[in-house]
């Protein structure tokens, strides 16, 4: 294929058979497309399949031409699947509240092209952060939140996120614990990262009470939003160590760095179509 032939994406699962991977890779190439990089896992606990094709396809060929040749297999073979066009970035909102460690590196992580998305604006219910964000030249949006006014708060975030057309929203340290029905909305297009491993020390200041409890290692947790609090599929978590000498700031700094690489890491993860949900975990395909 030239340079310039356009690359997709194709992720699957389904009940575990033979024959699939064959067939996938008959459908792509019958197409005149060509296979650039495959990866498959078989839950043997479970008995579902997983699969993610990245491969490339002539000029003009289209996501919806696609679809079209493969529906036949997928059909036979009961795939849940989709297939993405990478010319397409994500749009992507991020929600921060006043810690910034995340949103900087995310931030300086999109300038360079890093990460493979459209940044349409970050939304916050503090102010803080808006002169970091604008000199990005980024849309900051102040959306303040109390406990009486939270259900027209997240209504306006529900609406933004619909006129956007947002695929992917982020919370980097939102310190604000979304409603069953707001983070329901968001199921399997929301990360969030936690401040440390999960589960773990519950509630507030989690890595005081780590330093307290003596702990020689320290982590962070990135996550997919649901309905219950910090238990959704874990999507890239990391450690780093400690030791007695340490204070509880350093604690803080040392998770501060962790918390914005693993954040990173798990929405790149997403944004290549690398994740699978499996359940209550994820199939990551690195």
């Amino acid at each position: 294929m030239p340079a310039e032939a356009a690359r997709f994406v194709l992720t699957l699962s389904c009940h575990d058979r033979r024959g699939i991977v064959a067939a996938v890779a008959n459908s792509i190439a019958s197409q005149g497309c060509n296979i650039v990089e495959s990866a498959q896992y078989g839950d043997p606990e479970t008995e579902r399949f997983f699969m993610r094709v990245s491969f490339s396809a002539p000029e003009h060929f289209t996501a919806e031409a696609f679809s079209s040749g493969f529906e036949p297999v997928a059909t036979g073979y009961g795939f849940d699947w989709q297939v993405h066009d990478l010319a397409v970035k994500p749009r992507v909102l991020i929600l921060v509240s006043k810690f910034g460690h995340c949103l900087n590196d995310l931030l300086y992580r999109n300038s360079i092209g890093h990460l493979p998305m459209e940044l349409v604006a970050v939304a916050s219910n503090h102010e803080t952060m808006r002169r970091r964000v604008e000199a990005e030249g980024v849309d900051y949006l102040h959306l303040p939140v109390t406990r009486d006014t939270k259900a027209e708060q997240e209504a306006r975030l529900s609406a933004l996120i619909a006129t956007e057309r947002i695929d992917l929203v982020v919370l980097a340290r939102y310190m604000q614990i979304l409603s069953e029905g707001f983070a329901s909305e968001l199921a399997g297009r929301a990360i969030n990262i936690h401040h440390s491993f999960l589960p773990s020390f519950v509630g507030a200041k989690p890595y005081h009470q780590a330093h307290a409890r003596g702990v020689k290692l320290i982590g962070a947790t990135a996550h997919y939003v649901t309905p219950v609090l910090d238990a959704g599929p874990i999507i890239e978590q990391d450690v780093g160590r400690v030791d007695h000498s340490m204070s509880p700031d350093e604690f803080l700094a040392i998770g501060g760095d962790i918390e914005a690489t693993v954040l990173a890491r798990a929405i790149k993860f997403h944004l290549e179509h690398r994740v699978l949900i499996n359940g209550e975990r994820t199939v990551v395909f690195r």
